[in-house]
């Protein structure tokens, strides 16, 4: 029974190594972290927009990144300020949309300060948004977390994991000319990426995660994680009838 139990621990732990290996990270000029099973990042425009690559789950949820060149505008008090505040839109049809702010506050991640806020309805009705944003040297960096309502607590955790491998930083060896910014006076906080009103059936929704992105797919790393444990059971099973 203890070689059982043993032979199970080596099991779960080259199955567990493996896929921590081969775990999939985003990084672009700017940031990095590691994203959910099954997503992936495309470049669109100036923006980072990342998906699942689960066709029928495109909808529940989306995470945009944007940077702009530092303004007057940028920085962690103005964001603070304004992400305490109510956010007014016009919905099609001339009705305006008024978001429902949750929390606004100041965090370190990873050594880091940013602002962390949620609101209701600032995006698109019936989505929650979580607002991070930082500025660093002369940018100003956000990162959005879109989730419908129906589907926030299971997302909670997912976005959580992603928020704590968040990294920003500012490469030296990169040009502003050589990825697309913001400008000074662009807010940062208007993507042009957001869901559209009718459930992600536009903006956001219709972006394809094939092109220019970051890492292999997750479900890859699952599968090269079972084929090395199972791998470690042949062996220790040859082993044994070798004994024998």
């Amino acid at each position: 029974m203890k070689n059982v139990k043993n032979y199970f621990v080596v099991i779960l732990s080259s199955f567990l190594l493996s896929v921590s290996l081969y775990a999939k990270r985003f990084q672009n000029e700017y940031t990095e972290f590691e994203l959910p099973p099954g997503w992936e990042c495309a470049l669109e425009g100036s923006e980072w927009v990342c998906q699942s690559e689960n066709e029928s789950r495109r909808k529940e949820a989306i995470i945009i990144l944007v940077a702009k060149m530092r303004g007057p505008q940028d920085s962690l008090d103005e964001y603070l300020a304004y992400l305490k505040n109510s956010k007014t839109y016009q919905l099609p049809g001339g009705k305006s949309q008024v978001s429902e702010p949750k929390y606004a506050k100041q965090v370190v991640i990873n050594e880091s300060p940013w602002v962390d806020s949620l609101h209701l309805a600032s995006e698109v009705p019936g989505f929650y948004t979580r607002y991070l944003a930082t500025v660093k040297e002369d940018l100003g960096v956000a990162v959005t977390f879109s989730v419908s309502k129906e589907h926030y607590t299971s997302y909670q955790e997912v976005f959580d994991k992603v928020i704590e491998t968040m990294r920003v930083f500012r490469k030296k060896a990169v040009q502003l000319a050589d990825f697309k910014l913001k400008g000074k006076t662009d807010d940062i906080f208007d993507n042009s990426m957001v869901p559209g009103v009718d459930g992600m059936s536009g903006g956001a929704a219709n972006v394809q995660t094939k092109g220019r992105s970051s890492g292999g797919g997750s479900d890859n790393l699952l599968i090269i994680g079972l084929v090395a444990a199972l791998a470690v059971v042949g062996f220790i099973v040859m082993k044994k009838r070798g004994k024998k």
